[in-house]
C-alpha cells in the first residue's frame, strides 16, 4: 500500500546537492580535503579532541573495540534494548556481550543493575543513549570509574543530546555516532568516532584505512586493518548537514511537542518525555501501549496502521531474543523482564524534521481508530 505518512525522511536541500556535486567534479572522491574538514567540524561541535570518520556506526564501534584490544574471553556489559549493531560489534571482536536490564522510564541501561554483572572478565561497558535520551550516562560513567572499566559510548542515536550540559559523545573513552538517513543528520551511510585519547584516535585512523600509518606510503601497512573509510562524497554531504544540525534538533523537538500535545488525552498509550537536566535530540518518537495490551495486540496495531498508510515500526525487538542470540547463548523470554515487557508494547510513529501538523493529526486519528478496532476485538 502507498504510505500516506512515512516513518522517516532525510532533510536535503540544494546546498547538500551542490556540495556533493562539487566533489564529483573534483579529482578527490576519497581521502581528500572534505574528510579532514568534516572531522574537524564534527570534533568542534561535539567538543572532543579527535573525530575519525568511518563508513558506519557499526564500523566505528568495532574499531573502538579493536583499539581497546577487546578479545575472546573478555566480557562487555550492555543493554538488551538496542539496535543489533550494539551487540554485533562486541561479537565481532570475539568478546561476550553481557546484558543488564533497562530502566522502565528512560529505556536506557539501568545503572543499578550493572554492578551485579561485573566479573573479573569484564573489560568495558557500552551504554546506549536510546532514541536520543542521555539519562543515566553520568551514573554509568561513575560505575566504570570505580571498577576501572572502559566505556564505548554508543551515541549513534543521540547527536546533539546533552545531560547536565555535557554533550553526548563526551561521556565515554570514545563515542560513536551514525549517519544513516533516518538519523538527526545523514551522510547517506557513515559514522564518526570521537575521543580525547590520542592513542585510540591514531589506531582508529590507521585501522579504518587498511592499517596504514599517517607517514607511510599507500602500500605500507603498519598493522592489519580494514577498509572502513568514508568518502569525500559522503563527507561533503555531512559538512552541510552538520552546519544545520541545531535547526534539525529544533525541528525534531517541535514535532515531538506536537505529538505530545495531540496525544495528551489518549490514555491507551504512554508517550516519551525528555529527562530532567537534559536536552534530548530526538531520533525517533516511540510510544508504548498501556499495560493491558499484549504483544499480539501491538503487532495487530502495527498491521492496522500500515493498512491505513501510516508507516510505523516495532522499535526495538529484544536483542537477546534475536534467533542467532537464542541459538548461541540460550536466552529466553523473561531473562530481562523489563526489556521484554517494554518490547512487547513499543511502536515508533512517523517522525522526521518536516512532519507537518496535518500529518501528525492524521497519525493521531488513525492510531485512535486502530486502537478502537483492537479494543472491539476486530
Amino acid at each position: 500500500m502507498q504510505m500516506r505518512v512515512h516513518l522517516s525522511r532525510p532533510d536535503i536541500t540544494e546546498a547538500e546537492i551542490d556540495a556533493v556535486c562539487q566533489v564529483l567534479r573534483s579529482p578527490n572522491l576519497s581521502l581528500g580535503p572534505k574528510l579532514g574538514e568534516f572531522e574537524a567540524a564534527f570534533a568542534a561541535y561535539v567538543g572532543r579532541k579527535h573525530a575519525v570518520a568511518v563508513n558506519s556506526g557499526t564500523s566505528g564501534l568495532f574499531l573502538c573495540a579493536e583499539a581497546m584490544e577487546l578479545a575472546p574471553g573478555d566480557e562487555v556489559i550492555t543493554t538488551p534494548f538496542t539496535f543489533i549493531a550494539t551487540v554485533n560489534f562486541i561479537l565481532m571482536t570475539g568478546a561476550t556481550p553481557v546484558f543488564a536490564d533497562i530502566d522502565p522510564v528512560s529505556l536506557n541501561i539501568d545503572p543499578a543493575k550493572i554492578a551485579e554483572k561485573i566479573t573479573p572478565k569484564t573489560k568495558a561497558i557500552v551504554p546506549v543513549e536510546v532514541f536520543g535520551n542521555p539519562a543515566g550516562m553520568d551514573a554509568v560513567c561513575a560505575i566504570a570509574d570505580r571498577h576501572g572499566l572502559r566505556i564505548i559510548e554508543d551515541c549513534c542515536e543521540a547527536l546533539g543530546s546533552t545531560l547536565g550540559g555535557k554533550m553526548a559523545g563526551t561521556f565515554g573513552d570514545a563515542g560513536v555516532f551514525a549517519f544513516y538517513p533516518n538519523k538527526q543528520m545523514t551522510t547517506g551511510e557513515g559514522g564518526m568516532i570521537v575521543t580525547d585519547d590520542d592513542r585510540l584516535a591514531e589506531l582508529c585512523y590507521s585501522l579504518r584505512n587498511q592499517g596504514r600509518g599517517r607517514g607511510g606510503g599507500w602500500l605500507a601497512h603498519e598493522r592489519m586493518g580494514y577498509n572502513y573509510r568514508l568518502s569525500d562524497i559522503n563527507c561533503a554531504l555531512g559538512i552541510v548537514q552538520l552546519s544545520r544540525i541545531e535547526s534539525f534538533i529544533e525541528k525534531r523537538a517541535a514535532v515531538a511537542q506536537m505529538y505530545a500535545a495531540l496525544l495528551a488525552d489518549e490514555r491507551r498509550i504512554v508517550v516519551p518525555c525528555e529527562p530532567d537536566e537534559a536536552r534530548m535530540s530526538w531520533f525517533v518518537y516511540v510510544i508504548r501501549l498501556a499495560e493491558q495490551y499484549s504483544a499480539q495486540q501491538r503487532n495487530a496495531l502495527i498491521g492496522k496502521m500500515l493498512e491505513r498508510g501510516i508507516q510505523v515500526s516495532n522499535y526495538f525487538p529484544p536483542t537477546h531474543l534475536q534467533p542467532f542470540m537464542v541459538e548461541r547463548f540460550g536466552y529466553k523470554q523473561g531473562d530481562f523482564p523489563i526489556t521484554d515487557a517494554v518490547c512487547e508494547r513499543t511502536m515508533a510513529l512517523p517522525f522526521h524534521n518536516n512532519l507537518t501538523m496535518d500529518e501528525a493529526r492524521l497519525v493521531r486519528d488513525e492510531l485512535a481508530a486502530a486502537l478502537d478496532e483492537i479494543d472491539r476485538g476486530r
